[in-house]
């Protein structure tokens, strides 16, 4: 039997994946705002995006926010933020246009411990150009609009499709169960009060409880945001 990693994704499932991939994109055009973040993760596609979204002079200052996890350990053992200013500059993006923030363990965290950075650096934010993974940006609005109801929230991502997605990351179960677990986030968390509330089409959330069914689950929180 092949390993849980390893598991076929039949056509019915890729299918109820892609619905829920589309549901996470919030479909925000990128426009000029007061500073962009860049929110931690184990993809560097989301410097990549800050870079391009900067040289489009979208905004003066990127703060890329970020510590480590157990996910990005081996991938970014400086920190996920400290990576990602080093992939801007490499860009093109100057360092006196960054602000890192090396602490975050969690999205709430990167909005909290930004704002408070950005407070520090005296910068008045009246607009957020969220940047992160595709499958994230509806959680990152949620989690943004819930801590900092101030500023308006714009989200970016690297526009790719699921399938050129999967091919980056190189697995596509653990795709399909990212997928998932930021759906089920996205569900539960205004309960707790780390995000304001979503709807969820009914389509998308029978897909949903189909992969949940399926065993795509490895990506689930039971009590960390």
């Amino acid at each position: 039997m092949p390993k849980r990693d390893q598991v076929v994704v039949t056509d019915a499932q890729w299918s109820d994946a892609r619905l829920i991939w589309d549901y996470h994109l919030m479909g925000h055009e990128p426009r000029p705002c007061s500073v962009g973040i860049g929110l931690g993760s184990h993809d560097l596609g989301v410097a990549t995006r800050a870079a391009e979204l900067y040289a489009a002079e979208h905004f003066p200052t990127l703060v890329f926010s970020g510590g480590n996890s157990p996910t990005t350990l081996a991938r970014f053992p400086r920190g996920e933020a400290v990576h990602y200013r080093e992939h801007a500059l490499a860009l093109g993006v100057p360092d006196e246009s960054i602000l890192v923030e090396p602490l975050a363990a969690n999205t709430g965290q990167n909005i909290e411990l930004s704002r408070r950075l950005l407070q520090g650096a005296g910068i008045t934010v009246d607009s957020v150009l969220l940047i992160c993974k595709p499958y994230m940006e509806r959680r990152a609005f949620a989690t943004c609009r819930q801590l900092w109801p101030a500023v308006e929230v714009v989200c970016a991502s690297e526009p790719l499709s699921l399938d050129d997605y999967v091919k980056s990351i190189g697995n596509e179960k653990l795709v399909v169960d990212m997928i998932v677990g930021d759906l089920q986030r996205v569900i539960d968390y205004p309960a707790r009060g780390f995000a304001i509330p979503q709807r969820v089409p009914a389509a998308v959330h029978a897909a949903y409880d189909r992969l949940l069914r399926a065993g795509f689950d490895s990506r689930l929180v039971k009590s960390e945001r």
